[in-house]
């Protein structure tokens, strides 16, 4: 009776056929690689780097709009600058970051570090709006846990604390609100009549569109021993 041929591949020859083809090979992977890249990108769910510029793009040039005063009196000349944030409620503790410089690359290597003061905006205890941005991540693998500094800051609810130290005191912030803004059109509110913080996160991996913002008003501060 009969029996049918079978074909055997060998793994060893197949990748002796590639290798005896191997820029051929190279490029139709590249030309597979940009279509497929591009495609992703086209539908915004392309991988990008986690840099300031892809999480809060526009942020150097948000507009400044005016918040009503409410809260804690403070005065002019009192604040400091925030040193480290814990948010209870989501099990955050993270350090902050205080850059002199505005520059792209130089915010991007303090955000490896945790939460970032936007520098220019307000101090703690002092009347203004003290914007802090950190990145979040939900892949569940992540080396740095910078890059999960401010997860799930989007489910913070009203009235739920804040608590941001400096040197030597605690500043006690209460949740007003949180929105989901999209990064082109929403401008993060950066000067306010009262003492307010801000927390800013992109809301994927992968989007540039849309950023989640918290914001928040100085109900206490308290000396720290």
């Amino acid at each position: 009776m009969a029996t049918k041929k079978q074909k055997v591949i060998y793994v060893d020859g197949v990748f002796a056929r590639i290798f005896s083809r191997k820029w051929s090979f190279l490029a139709l992977f590249v030309v597979i690689f940009f279509i497929s890249f591009t495609a992703l990108a086209s539908i915004g769910i392309a991988p990008r780097g986690l840099t300031l510029e892809n999480a809060f793009p526009g942020i150097v040039d948000t507009i400044i709009v005016p918040v009503t005063e409410t809260g804690v009196a403070v005065s002019k000349g009192e604040g400091e600058l925030p040193l480290r944030i814990e948010i209870p409620a989501l099990g955050i503790e993270t350090t902050v970051a205080n850059p002199e410089s505005t520059k792209i690359a130089d915010l991007d290597r303090a955000l490896l570090g945790g939460a970032v003061r936007y520098p220019g905006t307000g101090v703690l205890g002092e009347k203004g709006n003290v914007l802090l941005f950190g990145h979040s991540s939900q892949l569940p693998v992540v080396h740095n846990q910078a890059f999960k500094a401010f997860n799930d800051i989007q489910n913070l609810r009203t009235g739920e604390l804040i608590h941001v130290y400096g040197e030597n005191k605690k500043y006690t912030y209460a949740v007003e609100k949180v929105e989901q803004a999209n990064a082109s059109t929403d401008a993060i509110p950066l000067s306010s009549d009262g003492a307010r913080i801000t927390l800013a996160t992109c809301d994927n991996f992968g989007s540039k569109s849309d950023r989640f913002v918290v914001t928040a008003v100085l109900t206490s501060i308290d000396t720290v021993e």
